[in-house]
C-alpha cells in the first residue's frame, strides 16, 4: 500500500497527514516544514524485541484491530457484543486548500466514519469526527475519541482546574510516564476541569517555548488526557465523555463528535492565545460593536426588588456612564429568595404592578440598554411549573432527586419542555425592549436520566444548543451572556451561541487577577465579563481599595456589581472617570493582542494589550501579595515594534497616585521615551507596591 501525504499550512503551522487506505495519521503538527517527500524514510521507526511485529499506527481515531492498546479511538459495540473493534478502509478522501476529509467503512462492523481536518489562517486546527451506524441493529457508542500526536520534546502539561469562585487555576505537570487524565461528569463544562490542555517543551512560559494546545468545543461532560506510551510516543486528547448507555445509534443514525480546536505556538503561551483569539474573533457572529459598560443588580439589591430604588439606581448608573442596565434574579412571579418560582417566567405583579415596562422605559429613556436575568434550564419544586409538570425534570424513576440551590433540572430534550421555554422567553423579548439576556445555570447535572431512563447529558446539551439557536434566530439583535454560577460553562461550543461570559461569581480583584489570566488563554477580553464590585467582596470578605478593583476589571468587558446608591459621591466620581477612560481605550482593549509577561517575581502579574499595528498598548503591573524583594523588578513591555520609538506614561485611575515608597521613578511624573527594543528588554522601573495595588501604563508610538 502506497502512502500519500497531505500538508495543511498556515503562516505559523504545518499539519502533515497520511492519505491512504487506512485511518489517517497526523505525522507532524507544529512549525512549518518543507514538503521534500522524505516522510516515508523519516517515519520508518525501529521495532524492539518483545513487541508486536509492526509499528502500531497512531491514527486520528486509532484502532484496536491494528494493535492499538492505549487510549482513544472508537469505542462501540452491539447488543450481542460484536462490532467492538472496527477496522476502517478508505472509501473517499478530498483535499482542498486548508482542509482534508477522509471517509472510511468497515463492512464487518457495519459502521462508517468521517474525519475532517481544517487549518484556518490563524493556525487553529479543527478536528471533526463522526460515526454512522450502517447495520440493522442498534449501535452502542461509548466514545469517539480523536488523538493528536505530540513530539517527544513536549514533556510538560498545563491544565486549568479550580472550583466555584476560583476558576482557571493553573497547574503544571511534568509527564514522563503514564497519563494525566482529567474527567468531568458534572453535566456542564464545569468550574473544576476546563476542556483545555496545553503541553509544551520543558518550562515553557508566556513568551518562550513551544506549546501545543487542544480545546473541546462542548458544554457537557468531557475527558482530557495527555499520555506517554511505552514506546515514548506522546498524545493529547479532548473528547466528550459519554455515560453508560447514553448514546445509542439506531440504524442509519450518525453521531457527530464535538469539534476539537487545536493550536501550536513557537512563542510560548502568548502564541496560543494569539491563535485562539484570532480564531474566535473571526466567527461571523462575533460582537463587532463596542462592548457596553453594564451594571448588574445582583450584588446591588439581590432579591429585594423595589421599583423606586431600581429607578434611582438606573439614574445613578446613567450618570456614571453605564450603557446597559441588567435586572438580575427576583423579577418573576413569587420569587422572594432562591427556594421557589424558577420556571414561572412571568413578571411578578406584586413587585411590578404595571409589569416591567415602567422600569424598561425608564432605563431606555436614559439612553441605556435593558438586560434581564433568566435561568431557563432549572425549576424549583416550589413552582407552578413543577406542580403542573413534575415529570419534566431530569432524574431516575424511584430515586429521590439530588437538590442543589433548591432546584432541579428541566429535561430540555423533551419537545414540550423546550417549546414552553421558547414560548416564555420569546414572549418576554417580544413584549419588552430587552437587548440582553444573562442566561444563568446554577447547578450540576447528577443522575440526569431522560424520559427513557438513560443518561441524558448528551441530549440535554444538544437541546440547549437548539433552544439558544432558535431564540437567536427569532431575536438576532439580543445578546446573551453565558453564566453558570460564574465560569462553570466556558467553552467554544456555548461561545458559538453567546456574546459574553460571566467569568466568575467572585468579584474579589485579587482572585480575579489569576482567574482572568487563565481565562485569557482561550477567550479574547471583549467576551470576559469583568465587574467592579463594592469595597467589600461578597465571596471572600476582603476589602480592597478602588484603584485595584478598577484596574483589574479595566481590561475585560467592563461592568459594575455595586449599589451606587450606597456609594459615596467620591466613589461615584471615581467610577465615572474610570468608565470614561475605559471607553476611550475600548478600541485597543477589545481588539488588540493580549500579551502576558514573564515576570521574575511571582508575587506580581504583568500583562497588557497591544494594538495589532503596534502603535499603542496598555499594560498592567498588579502586585498580588508582598513582593519577594524590597524593590520591584522592572516591568518589561513586550509585543511592541523594537525599531519604533514610544511615549510611556502612567494611566492614573482615581485614587491610584498614592505611593508607599520614599521615591518614585521619574517617569511616573514626566513620562519617558524609548524604543520598543529597550522597553521589552530593560523594561521600565516601577514604584514600590503594597499587596493589592496596580499600576497601568499607556504606551503610544511617536
Amino acid at each position: 500500500m502506497t502512502t500519500s501525504y497531505v500538508v495543511l499550512r498556515s503562516d505559523t503551522v504545518a499539519v502533515v497527514v497520511t492519505d491512504d487506505d487506512a485511518m489517517p495519521r497526523i505525522v507532524h503538527w507544529g512549525p512549518p516544514v518543507p514538503d521534500d517527500g522524505a516522510y516515508d524514510a523519516l517515519l520508518d521507526v525501529a521495532i524492539p524485541q518483545g513487541s508486536l511485529d509492526v509499528a502500531v499506527p497512531m491514527g486520528i481515531l486509532p484502532e484496536h484491530a491494528r494493535g492499538w492498546s492505549a487510549y482513544g479511538g472508537i469505542s462501540v459495540h452491539r447488543g450481542d457484543g460484536t462490532s467492538w473493534a472496527p477496522l476502517l478502509s478508505r472509501t473517499a478522501s478530498t483535499h482542498h486548500g486548508g482542509s482534508f476529509a477522509w471517509h472510511g467503512t468497515d463492512d464487518r462492523a457495519r459502521i462508517s466514519v468521517a474525519v475532517e481536518l481544517a487549518l484556518d489562517e490563524h493556525g487553529v486546527l479543527l478536528v471533526r469526527t463522526s460515526l454512522t451506524n450502517d447495520g440493522g441493529a442498534t449501535l452502542h457508542v461509548a466514545g469517539v475519541v480523536p488523538v493528536l500526536p505530540l513530539p517527544h520534546r513536549a514533556v510538560e502539561v498545563l491544565t486549568l482546574t479550580g472550583r466555584w469562585a476560583r476558576e482557571d487555576v493553573e497547574t503544571r505537570t511534568v509527564l514522563e510516564v503514564g497519563a494525566l487524565a482529567l474527567e468531568n461528569r458534572r453535566g456542564r463544562t464545569s468550574h473544576e476541569v476546563q476542556p483545555t490542555l496545553m503541553a509544551g517543551t520543558r518550562a515553557f512560559a508566556q513568551e518562550s517555548g513551544e506549546v501545543w494546545a487542544a480545546h473541546l468545543a462542548w458544554s457537557g461532560d468531557h475527558a482530557a488526557r495527555a499520555e506517554v506510551l511505552p514506546d515514548g510516543r506522546r498524545l493529547l486528547s479532548v473528547s466528550e465523555l459519554l455515560l453508560p448507555g447514553e448514546l445509542r445509534l439506531a440504524p442509519g443514525d450518525t453521531y457527530a463528535a464535538p469539534e476539537v480546536h487545536a493550536a501550536y505556538s513557537a512563542h510560548g503561551l502568548n502564541g496560543i492565545s494569539d491563535a485562539f483569539h484570532a480564531h474566535v474573533r473571526a466567527r461571523p457572529g462575533h460582537p463587532r460593536t463596542p462592548r457596553p459598560v453594564l451594571l448588574n443588580t445582583w450584588e446591588a439589591v439581590y432579591f429585594n426588588h423595589d421599583l423606586a430604588e431600581l429607578t434611582r439606581l438606573a439614574d445613578a448608573a446613567a450618570e456614571v456612564g453605564v450603557e446597559r442596565f441588567v435586572l438580575d434574579d427576583g423579577w418573576f412571579r413569587g420569587r422572594g429568595d432562591d427556594t421557589s418560582s424558577l420556571g414561572d417566567w412571568y413578571v411578578d405583579t406584586a413587585k411590578y404592578p404595571d409589569g416591567l415596562d415602567p422600569l424598561v422605559d425608564h432605563v431606555t429613556g436614559l439612553g441605556m440598554q435593558f438586560g434581564l436575568w433568566v435561568e431557563p434550564e432549572m425549576v424549583n419544586p416550589d413552582s407552578d411549573l413543577f406542580r403542573a409538570h413534575p415529570d419534566w425534570v431530569l432524574g431516575l424513576d424511584g430515586v429521590e432527586q439530588v437538590m442543589a440551590r433548591h432546584q432541579v433540572v428541566l429535561d430540555l430534550a423533551r419537545p414540550e419542555v423546550s417549546a414552553y421555554l421558547f414560548e416564555r422567553l420569546d414572549a418576554l423579548l417580544t413584549a419588552h425592549d430587552i437587548a440582553y439576556l444573562k442566561w444563568d445555570m446554577n447547578r450540576d447535572l447528577v443522575a440526569a436520566g431522560g424520559r427513557d431512563g438513560a443518561a441524558g447529558v448528551h441530549a440535554q446539551t444538544l437541546a440547549l444548543y437548539d433552544l439558544l439557536d432558535r431564540l437567536r434566530r427569532a431575536h438576532p439583535a439580543v445578546e446573551i451572556e453565558s453564566c453558570a454560577s460564574g465560569g462553570g460553562r466556558v467553552d467554544l461550543g456555548i461561545a458559538a451561541r453567546t456574546d459574553r461570559f460571566w467569568t466568575s461569581d467572585c468579584n474579589d480583584a485579587l482572585e480575579r487577577q489569576s482567574i482572568q489570566r487563565g481565562f485569557s488563554y482561550l477567550v479574547p477580553p471583549e467576551l470576559m465579563g469583568a465587574h467592579i464590585g463594592g469595597e467589600w467582596a461578597h465571596t471572600t470578605a476582603r476589602r480592597q481599595w478602588f484603584p485595584f478593583r478598577a484596574a483589574t476589571a479595566f481590561f475585560g468587558h467592563l461592568g459594575l456589581e455595586w449599589n451606587l446608591l450606597h456609594a459615596s459621591a467620591e466613589d461615584r466620581a471615581a467610577v465615572a472617570e474610570t468608565i470614561a477612560r475605559h471607553k476611550a481605550l475600548r478600541h485597543l482593549l477589545h481588539h488588540g493582542r493580549t500579551v502576558r509577561v514573564d515576570h521574575p517575581d511571582g508575587s506580581a502579574l504583568v500583562h497588557g494589550v497591544v494594538a495589532h499595528d503596534r502603535g499603542e498598548a496598555l499594560f498592567s503591573y498588579a502586585q498580588l501579595t508582598a513582593p519577594d524583594r524590597t524593590a520591584p523588578a522592572p516591568m518589561r513591555l513586550v509585543g511592541l515594534d523594537p525599531d519604533r520609538a514610544y511615549r510611556v506614561e502612567r494611566l492614573l485611575l482615581p485614587g491610584a497616585n498614592w505611593a508607599p515608597g520614599k521615591h518614585e521613578p521619574s517617569w511616573y511624573a514626566e513620562g519617558l521615551e524609548a524604543s520598543g527594543a529597550l522597553l521589552a528588554q530593560l523594561g521600565v522601573p516601577v514604584g514600590i507596591h503594597v499587596p493589592e495595588q496596580a499600576t497601568l501604563v499607556h504606551v503610544r508610538a511617536l
